[in-house]
């Protein structure tokens, strides 16, 4: 059906991977799997559930009956009872112990946590990919000399290397981040109405100790060592979303920076992104080489970014132990902000695997401006051969006032070095001044940078990760 409407970030940026982590068929099973883990959670501590109960769900995990739920839900209104109910005709035995004790947070909740850890597995694959083929990059051109500019105006120069080592070390810093978010979530577990478990005090006779040990057992079953929050209301708190997305606004924003640099590259026609045989720059203009993966990566950075206000607000807005102006947002904003922050991953890594520098421009670049650059080392040269310091500088500030009207106002070629090289003062041929102008004697120690950097801080990081990096290129979709 094409005549309603559908999210570009799922028919045109995220991957299938990701989609199917947000997908009904993912959220519900889980659902039923935490109804499992908390009957037999249940049952070990002695109430009085069957194995046989426990085997008919285990069956029925994943033959979810949609259109039941839906007339189910559209008759109770209420989406986790219209499940249970759901689950329960495809499990006869075990309906009466189903959801046995819970509250709607107990599949709700911690199935979100359980979907967005997951998802951020996803998110660090992407980034270690990331990280690999850039430094792969760095690493080649870690010698290269290129323009430096500071408020995009040429400064000394760098290389192309050592400049990608700049957006390598903030996805360092993401990684950090994503990192510490994973290792330190936690599932809600089975709080109750309020936090206080009261239900499961009439269900264990009062026994703390089983309560305790029930959501430990469910933890170790959904996979978290850390097991459960340790105090709550209904809900977990929903700073951990605002933190989660806000971690996911801090991989926008280094992607964003490193597509905005590469659009400008581009712009100078120094480096591009891949651009296929067939590929159509422009509707009007067919020899433009748009940099348009780049600006995709910058467009949904954007979203990703405001969209982290969403659970940033709904977090202040919480009412003392639960209220329901979260729901339909975090439906939303959380799994729309994997999806952009996933899709803007596939295509940094599809860019980054297939960068082309274009050497003999960026050679270009430097010599136009080099030597303004070279000013100091030729006057100190002048100086040996006998020039009076002041005067020699003096000098070139005249020459290099008239030399750049020369470029700016007539649109020619710096010629600098003829101007010096025609001033006695210097005593200095255009072929002596010429050999200043070697520009890997001016990118100080960026290359050296670029080995230590990659040697100490990502190659540690590559062999931690080594089982998630995949040499194959990423395809898009579009």
């Amino acid at each position: 059906m094409k005549n309603t409407y559908e999210s570009p970030l799922a028919s045109r940026y995220a991957s299938e991977e990701m989609l199917y982590t947000f997908s009904p068929d993912k959220k519900f099973t889980t659902w039923r799997r935490l109804w499992i883990a908390l009957a037999r959670a249940e049952k070990e501590l002695g109430l009085d559930i069957t194995d046989e109960q426990i085997a008919e769900m285990e069956a029925h995990i994943d033959d979810i009956d949609y259109e039941y739920a839906a007339e189910m839900e559209k008759k109770l209104r209420h989406d986790v009872m219209a499940h249970v109910h759901t689950f329960g005709k495809a499990c006869p035995k075990a309906m009466p112990i189903i959801h046995l004790g819970a509250t709607s947070c107990y599949v709700g909740d911690n199935t979100d946590v359980i979907l967005m850890r997951d998802a951020m597995l996803i998110i660090r694959k992407g980034l270690v990919n990331l990280i690999s083929r850039l430094s792969a990059f760095a690493d080649k051109y870690k010698s290269l000399p290129t323009l430096g500019f500071t408020h995009f105006q040429p400064a000394q120069l760098t290389t192309v290397g050592k400049r990608a080592t700049l957006w390598i070390n903030e996805l360092l810093m993401d990684l950090d981040e994503l990192d510490y978010r994973i290792a330190h979530l936690r599932l809600l577990g089975s709080k109750g109405t309020t936090g206080t478990q009261a239900s499961f005090m009439e269900l264990f006779d009062g026994d703390h100790d089983k309560i305790r040990r029930m959501e430990k057992l469910i933890a170790e079953e959904m996979g978290f060592s850390n097991g459960v929050v340790p105090v709550s209301g209904q809900t977990y708190s929903r700073k951990v979303d605002a933190a989660i997305v806000s971690t996911l606004s801090g991989i926008a924003q280094s992607l964003g920076k490193f597509a905005t640099d590469m659009r400008l590259l581009s712009h100078l026609k120094e480096l591009e992104e891949p651009f296929e045989g067939g590929q159509i720059g422009s509707s009007a203009m067919p020899y433009k080489r748009n940099p348009m993966r780049c600006e995709r990566i910058c467009s949904l950075a954007r979203y990703i970014m405001a969209d982290a206000m969403n659970p940033a607000m709904t977090a202040y807005n919480q009412w003392f132990e639960r209220t329901l102006d979260d729901s339909a947002n975090k439906r939303i904003s959380i799994p729309e902000a994997f999806l952009a922050c996933d899709a803007i991953l596939r295509i940094a890594n599809n860019v980054a695997g297939g960068i082309k520098a274009y050497e003999k421009v960026i050679h270009k670049h430097i010599m136009d401006e080099l030597p303004f650059m070279a000013t100091e080392n030729i006057m100190m040269r002048a100086v040996k051969n006998g020039g009076d310091r002041q005067q020699l500088h003096e000098r070139i500030r005249v020459h290099s006032i008239a030399a750049g009207a020369v470029v700016k106002e007539q649109g020619l070629p710096n010629d600098l070095v003829s101007r010096i090289a025609a001033d006695p003062m210097f005593g200095l041929t255009e072929e002596e001044i010429r050999k200043e102008l070697n520009p890997a004697e001016y990118i100080g120690r960026a290359p050296e940078q670029v080995t230590e950097f990659l040697d100490e801080h990502v190659r540690p990081v590559l062999i931690k990760y080594a089982s998630l990096i995949d040499a194959e290129a990423v395809e898009l979709k579009v």
